[in-house]
């Protein structure tokens, strides 16, 4: 396993995250850990890896959205998960997007953002924000964020 996190990085962080924020499963926040114990790289330089890839993941989930949108109406939702994130973002906004890092919750939150067809800009702000928290409080928790 030392190996493969040597050999990968911050480059394999970033995929993770991003992959872990998309549809499909997967768990980056262990291997962010790993990195931070590891110490070959520093908190910052991680923190931005992981926070771009996750940023980014959640707002191809909010692309795939806005795209499903042109060919289904918003009528069609039959998921009550995902008719919860419809309507907590119609009650909240782009603001919602800060819990987009919440399991289970996040993922429909940015898939319905895009099929609301909310601002893009406001909507990658919000979502790298609330990922971003995320991976700053593992850093803090590791004791970390003060070698930075």
């Amino acid at each position: 396993m030392e190996e493969i996190i040597q050999e990968w990085g911050l480059w394999g962080l970033f995929a993770s995250a991003f992959i872990s924020s998309t549809l499909a499963p997967g768990g980056s926040e262990a291997l962010f850990v790993a990195l931070v114990m590891e110490g070959h790289h520093s908190g910052p330089a991680l923190l931005l890896a992981a926070t771009a890839g996750n940023a980014l993941g959640g707002f191809s989930t909010w692309l795939i959205g806005r795209l499903i949108a042109t060919r289904y109406p918003l009528e069609r939702l039959t998921r009550p998960s995902h008719q919860k994130a419809v309507a907590r973002l119609q009650h909240w906004g782009n603001p919602a997007l800060l819990f987009s890092w919440l399991p289970l919750v996040g993922d429909p939150l940015c898939l319905a953002a895009g099929w609301l067809r909310t601002p893009a800009v406001s909507a990658l702000l919000f979502i790298t924000l609330g990922k971003g928290a995320r991976y700053a409080l593992l850093l803090w928790a590791t004791g970390s964020i003060h070698d930075t």
